[in-house]
């Protein structure tokens, strides 16, 4: 007979659930990594999207210089985009474009979560972008967009190692961009694995080097 006494888990709320709780389209992947959590989650934050190489991404940013090269214009390299850019004031840029930067922070949890979302409608072959503020996120209810919130959220995994999850969430403000972008993520959806899985590799290597290389490295 069990005398052991029952215990309850108790499921904490993500910073995710919290801008996006619904939606109808999702992606996660995940990663264990041999660095402690606060290692991991500076690692994840100090990351810049572009340097991300993968067949489907690398495609991606050719695509993007192919009206320039058919114009017989100098393609131009866009700038770092750093997850920490998000964040931290006064580094994302111009924030009255749009173009310049449509992706807003939305919440951090030092040494746990990182999440940051943006609105578009990403199914057109230009990408229209709505600079929506983080304020205005999760009331944000125009129809004929789609809100994009993606999360890193680190997990300690053991007494060396820790546990990332990155999770992108889409729900779309009506029915028509809803089926709109529908038909786009079947056709995108493997993509996005790539390029999660890509972002947790380099995230990874950043964190499990800057383990090795600090005195504190091998504890939790």
């Amino acid at each position: 007979m069990n005398t052991q006494p029952s215990v309850t888990a108790t499921a904490e709320p993500l910073l995710l659930d919290a801008a996006l709780p619904e939606f109808r389209f999702s992606r996660l992947e995940c990663a264990v990594i041999a660095a402690a959590p606060d290692v991991v989650h500076g690692a994840a934050r100090d990351l810049d999207m572009l340097s991300i190489h993968s067949p489907l991404f690398d495609a991606v940013m050719w695509a993007r210089g192919v009206p320039d090269r058919v114009r017989r214009r100098p393609v131009v390299t866009p700038p770092p985009m750093r997850v920490s850019d998000l964040f931290d004031t006064d580094a994302g840029g111009d924030q009255g474009d749009p173009e310049a930067q449509p992706w807003v922070a939305l919440g951090e949890r030092a040494g746990r979560e990182i999440v940051f979302g943006a609105v578009g409608k990403v199914w057109k072959p230009t990408i229209e972008w709505r600079r929506v503020e983080p304020g205005d996120y999760v009331g944000f209810d125009e129809p004929g967009w789609a809100k994009m919130a993606a999360a890193f959220v680190v997990h300690p995994y053991g007494a060396r190692r820790s546990l990332l999850t990155y999770e992108a969430r889409t729900a779309c403000t009506d029915s028509d961009s809803t089926t709109r972008f529908g038909r786009y993520w079947m056709f995108v959806s493997p993509g996005v694995g790539v390029v999660l899985r890509g972002a947790l590799r380099t995230i990874g290597k950043a964190a499990e080097a800057a383990g090795e290389q600090s005195p504190r490295g091998d504890e939790a």
